[in-house]
């Protein structure tokens, strides 16, 4: 097989809509490939739409139609060849013409295509044109053909095979992108070609599975080699499907991150007649089993994953696409957010339903880091009509991509979709429905199908949440008893602490929202717009009564500062500490509760939003402490009804011996009681220790703290709210000197400091901090190794919005 990449001479041009004069003029160079926004934007006849207020000013957009032109140089078809056209990827209502003839339609970015061109190709010069029309106009079409069905949003994107936050969500932008976003090319074939290359493998066996598209009726031999083993098949003429099963006793075992190595073993597969090879595929596969626990127990039934017969505690986190403008991810962008999960200590993401199924590339990084995947089927947070002609394009995807992503050992569980299930029970849809098709049928009978046809190796969970075995009617698909929970109601209504009232067996989303960092902010918005109330600040704030929620949830347990700067490292601490808080509570509940999933991990653009790590890459206080949170060894002050313990987790290999000291002190250090004692935890277990009442018997809630430390670990509690505490303001002083590669700052506390944080990014847009949240008792030090290639004022991380802690927001003069 010849391919031939059909990557360059190409330019778009305006066909239809209410495009501005300037770019309806000419066509401009573009990229494939690449979407009309980003070819615009190089172009430099739109503005950067993540920034200010762009977004709004680009809705034209989604009313607009392009054409994509380039020309093809490819020789006539010779006797019994195949020429083939090849579209990775077309994003998405789109017409592709070959020689002036048109050759198909497409109408869903989440496939490929392929069109037969060899009666179309000569000598010299072949046009080849892609027109691109309005894929919200082909929505609303297709929702008055189909029927109206409930979504969250305005646009109907439940209606088109699109990204779903394609349309906006609410922590991403409104764009809705148009182009050839994955590769295109010529394939050149003769007598028979791979068509689809299964690989599956379990511990000790790998099973290739062929389906072949032939030209010719003759009989072929498929070799499949995996490592140093090789088998071999005869496919005789007219049989287009086989496999191959290789027993692999010594296959190096797979294992996720935290629990082994990830050893990955090259499979080619290839295709020959009697007298040349014909096609060639190349994977990776790794040796391992997976199950899913959901039998009945004493609290309800599990929902526990294990790899190789070991039981993962699941430490995740929610995945969206890494940049709303997708052809801008690269590999080396896939693999610093997915390093960022790894320092985390995360040990899965969970590829949400309202994205794309995800990149090669995206897989390739996981399987290579040990970090588990969990890949929803794309449907999210609406019903979807289960009639024609959506009903073939949701199968046909979910077939193709299935099959493509099937090799990788990093892939865990299928779901078949995120809150579709929950949203047909609770948020009214049966009314609007009368009785119209919703999706169950894709996630009760067509995805289960496909997976028992094409990959019986893995588990499959019919939605996120949902609670397997039971119908909806009978076990509410939120019930924290049974399957997966989301946890919404403490971020939207109450407060983080409404952790405490439930226990799930697993958590599959929650999470709370907060700003990006400082110098993501200051570069999205201008000075004048760094209010929580500007338009382009609101803007970047998608979520519904957002910083009214915000502000709420910092009125449970800080003063709502007045200074904006205030605020936004307010908000930013109440982040982490809903992190810290929820997390700690579900580890605790092990083996109850076997999974935490935080939404999330990534933003798409800058926003204030759940992310811990924000749109340009940089870490919020909330990823260093569930850096903390996600650690193998965790000690934590947790509430079980009116009591206090501690939970100290040991999530290793190794048993945890210890000896912890709890100390109750003023906050000017003088220690009112103190205990020892020694801890022991087992590998992979859970233990909690009631406290001395003495330790609990505060005489003055506003000035005492309990700290147990053990292990150079430390977990803190207090009596009463940041609000009502009388921390010292000035409670810390730092010492910064230059050292190679960056700044090393020294914290020393006079009294007791509460969360110090060194807000680095502040000082230098480069500049990370190696750590962040630290408690400090009086007369303790820390120091934060700050790496920079920029050259600094070392006296500037003194400076009081970058050196920061909870103590500073306690002050009524910065409160409103």
């Amino acid at each position: 097989m010849l391919k031939t990449d059909l990557h360059t001479g190409w330019t778009v041009r305006a066909a239809g809509g209410p495009i501005p004069s300037g770019i309806a003029a000419s066509p401009v160079p573009a990229t494939v490939p690449g979407t009309v926004h980003t070819d615009l934007l190089a172009a430099g006849l739109i503005p950067d739409p993540y920034l200010g207020g762009n977004e709004a000013d680009l809705a034209w957009f989604h009313r607009s139609a392009w054409i994509y032109d380039t020309v093809v140089t490819a020789a006539p078809a010779g006797d019994g060849e195949r020429v083939d056209l090849v579209f990775d990827g077309l994003d998405t209502v789109a017409a592709v013409s070959f020689g002036g003839a048109e050759v198909g339609r497409t109408r869903n970015m989440h496939r490929s295509y392929r069109f037969d061109v060899r009666h179309l190709l000569h000598d010299g010069g072949i046009p080849l044109s892609v027109r691109f029309d309005s894929a919200l106009d082909y929505a609303e079409q297709s929702e008055r053909e189909l029927g109206s069905r409930p979504r969250p949003y305005h646009h109907p994107f439940n209606a088109v095979r699109k990204m779903a936050c394609s349309f906006g969500w609410d922590w991403g932008p409104d764009l809705q992108t148009a182009g050839i976003w994955k590769s295109v090319r010529l394939e050149r074939w003769h007598t028979a070609r791979l068509a689809t290359v299964r690989p599956l493998a379990t511990r000790d066996r790998l099973t290739v599975h062929i389906d072949l598209e032939r030209a010719a009726d003759v009989p072929v031999t498929v070799e499949v080699t995996a490592g140093e083993h090789t088998a071999v098949i005869e496919l005789p003429g007219g049989i287009d499907q086989g496999a191959v099963e290789l027993a692999v006793p010594d296959a190096p075992l797979w294992w996720p991150a935290g629990y082994g190595d990830q050893p990955l073993v090259d499979v080619t597969v290839t295709l020959r007649d009697s007298t040349e090879t014909l096609d060639e595929h190349h994977s990776r596969v790794g040796f391992r089993d997976v199950q899913l626990d959901e039998s009945p127990d004493e609290h309800g039934s599990r929902f526990a994953l294990s790899v190789n017969g070991t039981e993962i505690f699941v430490l995740g986190l929610n995945w969206i696409p890494e940049d709303h403008l997708l052809t801008r991810i690269t590999r080396e962008r896939l693999e610093a957010s997915v390093d960022r999960a790894v320092a985390a200590n995360a040990n899965l993401l969970r590829v949400w339903g309202g994205g794309i199924w995800e990149t090669g590339d995206f897989y390739d990084v996981c399987d290579e880091r040990g970090v588990l995947v969990w890949q929803d089927f794309p449907l999210a947070c609406a019903a979807y009509s289960e009639e024609e002609p959506l009903r073939s394009e949701i199968l046909t995807e979910a077939r193709e991509n299935v099959a493509r992503l099937a090799p990788h050992p990093s892939l865990i569980l299928w779901n078949g979709g995120n809150e579709n299930i929950w949203g047909h029970e609770d948020w009214g849809w049966k009314e609007a429905l009368n009785g119209a098709t919703w999706g169950a049928r894709y996630y009760y009978e067509d995805f289960p199908a496909l997976l028992a046809e094409l990959d019986p190796t893995r588990p499959y969970h019919p939605g996120s949440p949902s609670s397997p075995g039971f119908a909806p009617e009978d076990v509410h698909p939120n019930d924290d008893r049974h399957g997966t929970r989301h946890e919404w109601e403490a971020w939207n209504r109450q407060d983080y602490t409404h952790h405490d009232g439930f226990v799930p067996r697993f958590c599959s989303e929650f999470g709370w929202q907060a700003p990006p960092t400082w110098a993501t902010l200051t570069a999205a918005l201008a000075p004048e717009d760094l209010r929580k109330e500007s338009a382009a600040f609101l803007l970047h704030q998608k979520a519904e009564d957002g910083n009214g929620k915000l502000d709420r949830g910092l009125a449970h347990h800080m003063r709502v500062p007045a200074d904006f700067g205030d605020w936004h490292w307010a908000t930013q601490l109440n982040q982490a500490r809903a992190t810290r808080y929820a997390v700690d509570h579900l580890r605790s509940h092990a083996p109850r509760t076997m999974g935490s999933i935080i939404w999330q991990l990534n933003d798409c653009w800058p926003v204030t939003s759940w992310a811990v790590v924000d749109g340009a890459g940089r870490l919020k206080p909330a990823w260093y402490a569930l850096r903390r949170a996600y650690a193998a060894i965790r000690v934590s002050f947790v509430r079980r009804g009116d009591r206090t313990l501690l939970a100290v987790i040991n999530d290793s290999d190794l048993p945890w011996r210890e000896s912890a000291r709890f100390r109750r002190l003023r906050f000017d250090g003088t220690v009112l009681a103190e205990i020892s004692s020694d801890v022991s935890v087992t590998p992979r277990s859970v233990t909690l220790i009631d406290i001395a009442p003495s330790l609990l018997a505060a005489s003055d809630p506003t000035r005492e703290a309990l700290v147990a430390d053990a292990g150079g670990l430390r977990a803190t509690h207090l009596f009463a709210e940041d609000k009502d505490l009388n921390y010292d303001p000035a409670a810390v002083r730092a010492h910064t000197v230059a050292v190679e590669g960056g700044y090393s700052v020294t914290v020393t506390a006079a009294s007791f400091a509460r969360d110090v944080a060194v807000l680095a990014d502040r000082v230098a847009p480069d500049a990370v901090v190696d750590d962040m949240l630290i408690d400090l008792l009086p007369g303790e030090n820390h120091t934060f190794q700050v790496l920079t290639d920029s050259v600094v004022d070392a006296e500037t991380f003194s400076a009081p919005e970058v050196l920061r802690s909870a103590n500073v927001l306690t002050s009524p003069a910065k409160v409103g």
